[in-house]
């Protein structure tokens, strides 16, 4: 009888502790008011076809707090097989704010980069693409975004 009260409390705890993940990750992330992630971009179509492609509201993905749109079927099952291999760093903040200034700043789904098979994307309005400014010093950049997200994301 122990053991399964045991399990039980277990399973509330873990419950608790997904239901608490999506809600931080509802706060931090960079969604629009509908909870549609990378402004309705396809997540997997940056890693197979090097490109950002508009998803579909159809080939939806809700994924702990964050609704992903898809290109195609087989996108979307990719996506749902490891969705943490697909996702965008820091949320889907811009990059290089997050690592200039620690700040959430909107981006241009179409300003991206893949590094060692991550998703980062960038700013990139009015002459001002923040890509090319993480490209002069991406290390350093990597790095205190790195800090800074984990900051901000707790």
């Amino acid at each position: 009888m122990k053991s399964v009260l045991s399990i039980v409390m277990c399973i509330v705890s873990l419950h608790s502790w997904s239901q608490d993940a999506t809600a931080i990750r509802k706060k931090n992330f960079n969604l629009n008011d509908d909870g549609i992630a990378i402004k309705g971009y396809d997540p997997v179509s940056y890693f197979t076809k090097g490109e950002a492609i508009k998803g579909k509201k159809e080939l939806a993905v809700y994924h702990q707090g964050a609704t992903y749109y898809f290109s195609s079927t087989e996108n979307k099952e990719a996506f749902k097989k490891t969705p943490s291999a697909y996702e965008p760093q820091y949320g889907g903040w811009c990059a290089y704010a997050m690592g200039a200034k620690g700040e959430k700043v909107s981006i241009d789904p179409e300003t991206f980069k893949i590094i060692n098979g991550k998703l980062y994307l960038f700013y990139n309005r009015a002459f001002n693409n923040t890509l090319k400014s993480w490209n002069k010093d991406e290390q350093h950049l990597k790095q205190k975004a790195d800090t800074n997200w984990q900051t901000i994301f707790h």
